[in-house]
């Protein structure tokens, strides 16, 4: 099935995942001419000058980045995005910092798509840093090419998140991937949702990351595949040992120096690398920023309502009420998405995402517990997820 074909379904499933339309749609060059502000092109990776971009039309460079991420090679790295290497060694101090004291607390925290100890994570590193140096992150996240991307990708308003990586010598690769929203689903998870939805995801978020080390190609920076992000059963594809195996043979790879910036379209296909040196600590500053419209419009406390609804779905099930009613219940009262969350007090138990509310509601209705018990879970729940 060619790939105009999968456009125009309502739902996408593992049947359309076809290596020979992914291949067609991905093996490509991009050509310099079409972006006018990129410095270069490497390896299909677009190459930006900071201090160039940042001296050019504000509106004009928006604009092509917004067609570099969507339609184009889906990557853009920014060379000297953080010029001044005071802030960024400040900031690394501040990481460094908070990696000590986990350890001191004895506590680790694991990565999504790695082997657990293969990385030093510091989850929620935004909150963390701004705690514990108000001045460094200020500095720090001052910096107007971070403003310019997240601007031109998500418009005012957006939320920046950040997750502290660092890949020690020996450290393995990741996995391929895509990323937040439906990246953290399962295969049958994201085929539930619609085509629309999976067009929609990528425009939620932005991924970044910015260097603190120099990154030679053998410590293992980022493996990218260019244009993957137009792929649009990709969610539903990256698994797939086919597609693995085409990502191993052609993703491309570029060194980076301390302070660039790489920013990609979530749903790129991607990567962490392998650290191959003796001696390089590759430690990266990874962003991850949501539009301002991932939210709903009013405040509800969904515990509360679960809490009052539960009752009744005890009672109902048990005067013979169908799947679908209660299903249609849960869905209207207990919050179904895990997202925001604590991952540091609330990490993924099995697959990619902790349990939302209301899979704690559907566990308890299956197995008949008393409305307490539940209370106490979700009470539980809901003090993990807190920062």
């Amino acid at each position: 099935m060619s790939f105009t074909a999968v456009q125009h379904r309502a739902w996408l499933s593992e049947q359309d995942c076809d290596l020979d339309s992914f291949r067609t749609l991905v093996e490509r060059t991009a050509d310099l001419a079409d972006y006018p502000h990129a410095l270069a092109v490497e390896r299909n990776v677009l190459l930006y000058d900071a201090e160039r971009v940042l001296a050019a039309g504000r509106r004009d460079v928006q604009a092509e980045l917004v067609r570099a991420l969507t339609d184009g090679p889906g990557v853009v790295v920014f060379r000297g995005a953080f010029p001044d290497r005071v802030v960024v060694e400040r900031a690394t101090e501040v990481f460094d910092s908070l990696i000590r004291e986990q350890y001191a607390a004895g506590t680790t925290a694991g990565d999504h798509f790695a082997k657990p100890g293969a990385n030093e994570r510091v989850w929620n590193a935004l909150e963390k840093a701004a705690l514990y140096d108000p001045a460094a992150f200020a500095d720090y996240y001052a910096n107007p090419v971070l403003a310019l991307v997240c601007e031109a990708w998500l418009g005012p308003g957006y939320q920046v998140t950040s997750q502290v990586n660092v890949v020690n010598p020996g450290g393995l690769a990741q996995t391929v991937h895509r990323d937040y929203h439906l990246g953290f689903l399962s295969d049958e998870a994201a085929a539930a949702y619609p085509s629309h939805v999976h067009r929609l995801s990528p425009v939620l978020t932005l991924q970044g990351a910015v260097a603190h080390c120099d990154m030679p190609v053998e410590s293992g920076p980022t493996l990218y595949l260019p244009f993957s992000q137009a792929y649009e059963p990709g969610y539903l594809a990256w698994r797939r040992p086919e597609f693995q195996a085409y990502f191993k043979e052609r993703h491309v790879q570029l060194p980076l120096g301390k302070g660039d910036a790489v920013f990609f379209n979530p749903a790129l296909f991607h990567a962490a690398g392998t650290n191959r040196t003796p001696d390089v600590r590759r430690m990266a500053n990874l962003l991850q920023v949501s539009s301002a419209f991932g939210r709903a419009m009013e405040t509800v406390d969904r515990e509360a309502v679960a809490n009052a609804v539960y009752p009744v779905l005890l009672r109902r099930k048990a005067e013979g009420a169908d799947e679908a009613w209660l299903e249609n219940v849960i869905a209207a009262s207990a919050e179904g998405y895990p997202f925001p969350t604590n991952l540091d007090s609330d990490p993924p138990v099995d697959g990619l995402a902790p349990p939302s509310q209301a899979d704690l509601v559907r566990e308890a209705l299956r197995e008949g517990r008393p409305a307490r018990i539940l209370r106490d879970q979700l009470r539980v729940a809901g003090e993990r997820r807190a920062s």
